[in-house]
């Protein structure tokens, strides 16, 4: 197609899947910052009035899971008991039990390990199997895809709006979607914005729709990108004041489109939060960010796509795929063996490579894992582009 539209959706840190991203994010880093080794799948449901914690971990950490889920909580702004969810009353259930042993016989030494391995990298096998993702593309700084990084804005900006008080009655609850139009591959313009907040009752349609047009939606989109017919949905359903957990129950790991690249590229499927860097659902997907963002960094292609593939307690990938969608500027088969020598994707070598057993997963936890300029995230530098080059004598 020479013209198409594409769409992508964020949602504030007030979301009830974001409130529980964030809470077991929190603990995750609780443990890490005591015990760099922990072993950690923690899940959070939140609902009405509670917040319930189950999962597995194996520790030296000693962590007051329910302090921390309380001032998780507080900290995303549910701090009245009238929005039927704040970490001062709400209930905090907990089922933690010890990571399976099963699962830690091959996480503990892989398959190459128990074969006479001596790659100090072959001793951590992987904590399942599964399929991994990486994308990148130049055509934004962030390079990422355009309607996830105005999605993601938009979100970040009604948040901050509502924590500085620019407006007041907003609510920590929200979400946003970007609809671009594309020309040859390229984006020309948005012809949709829709942003829906959680409100105050007392603040009027029209009001809410002046606040976010004038706060939120115009010091994000840019002038030249608003389409001469765009169309702007502010709360469409015309009230929006029961919100977060109260409304909706929240999961960990239900929001794993708007955690990476907006739908843009095809998912393996596996959530990032709560889970330490032993799970290549997480430290995999960074590993396949990395190294994709260096590659188009590099000027080998515009656009690429990696997919990585393991098997529980092994240590390398069973499968990579490169897909540059006709953009590549060197040769595929050789750009594909460069990466895989480049890059080490053993689950080992991208925790030591990325530096990865370290407190850094909960301000990840909301407005994506990917195309951040407001945090230093490891996997989103570009320090190996000119081993890159250098590969292809550039």
């Amino acid at each position: 197609m020479k013209k198409w539209l594409f769409t992508s959706e964020s949602v504030t840190e007030g979301h009830p899947d974001k409130v529980a991203d964030q809470i077991s994010d929190a603990i995750l880093d609780a443990m890490l910052e005591q015990d760099p080794t922990s072993r950690v799948a923690i899940e959070t449901l939140v609902a009405t009035g509670v917040a319930v914690i189950a999962g597995e971990v194996s520790t030296r950490a000693y962590v007051d899971i329910p302090q921390v889920v309380r001032d998780t909580i507080l900290d995303i702004g549910y701090t009245r008991a009238k929005y039927g969810f704040d970490g001062e009353t709400c209930a905090v259930l907990s089922s933690i039990d010890e990571q399976s042993p099963d699962i830690a016989l091959g996480v503990n030494k892989s398959l190459e390990a128990k074969n006479d391995g001596k790659d100090r990298y072959d001793e951590i096998g992987a904590g399942d199997q599964g399929m991994m993702f990486g994308y990148a593309t130049n055509e934004t700084e962030e390079m990422m895809p355009l309607p996830i990084v105005l999605a993601h804005k938009l979100a970040r900006r009604l948040a901050e709006v509502r924590k500085e008080k620019i407006v007041n009655g907003f609510r920590p609850d929200g979400k946003t979607q970007v609809t671009v139009l594309y020309e040859d591959g390229k984006p020309i313009g948005v012809t949709t914005v829709v942003v829906s907040t959680q409100h105050d009752p007392t603040m009027s349609n029209e009001e809410i729709r002046e606040a976010v047009v004038e706060y939120v939606i115009k010091p994000i989109i840019p002038e030249d990108l608003m389409h001469d017919d765009m169309q702007i949905f502010v709360n469409p359903t015309g009230r929006f004041v029961k919100g977060g957990p109260a409304a909706d129950t929240g999961l960990t790991g239900r929001k794993i489109i708007v955690d990476t690249y907006g739908g843009w590229i095809p998912h393996g499927g596996g959530a990032f939060s709560g889970k330490d860097p032993t799970k290549v659902d997480r430290s995999a997907h960074y590993m396949a960010r990395y190294a994709a963002k260096n590659i188009v960094a590099a000027g080998l292609a515009d656009r690429i796509t990696l997919q990585l593939a393991y098997a529980i307690g092994v240590a390398h990938p069973v499968s990579f795929m490169i897909d540059a969608h006709g953009t590549e500027k060197v040769d595929l088969d050789r750009l594909s063996e460069v990466v895989q020598k480049v890059f080490d994707f053993r689950p080992a070598a991208i925790i030591d490579k990325l530096d990865l057993r370290r407190p850094i997963y909960k301000q990840t936890a909301a407005y994506g894992h990917f195309g951040r300029t407001d945090i230093d995230l490891p996997w989103e530098r570009t320090d190996m582009v000119d081993e890159l080059k250098k590969a292809f004598n550039l």
